[in-house]
């Protein structure tokens, strides 16, 4: 299951195909591969990542536990 790395809230809304949104935060959140890429969305809507404010382990998806997030993501 996703969660958000920032607040770990696990009931995200699903916006597209392998992304989600964080209401609580306000955050997007798009698998890619076996990484969370993690981006504030804007005011005027664009998006600004901010996968440097958390660390590689904060932002890996835990295969075993949710191996369907890989595969539908990756079009398995």
């Amino acid at each position: 299951m996703v969660h958000c790395p920032n607040c770990l809230l696990k009931d995200l809304g699903k916006i597209g195909t392998a992304q989600y949104y964080c209401g609580r935060c306000g955050i997007e959140i798009v698998i890619q591969g076996e990484h969370l890429a993690v981006f504030q969305v804007e005011e005027d809507g664009s998006l600004s990542s901010l996968d440097d404010l958390f660390s590689d382990e904060e932002r890996r998806i835990n295969t075993e536990a949710s191996p369907q997030l890989i595969q539908k993501a990756s079009g398995r």
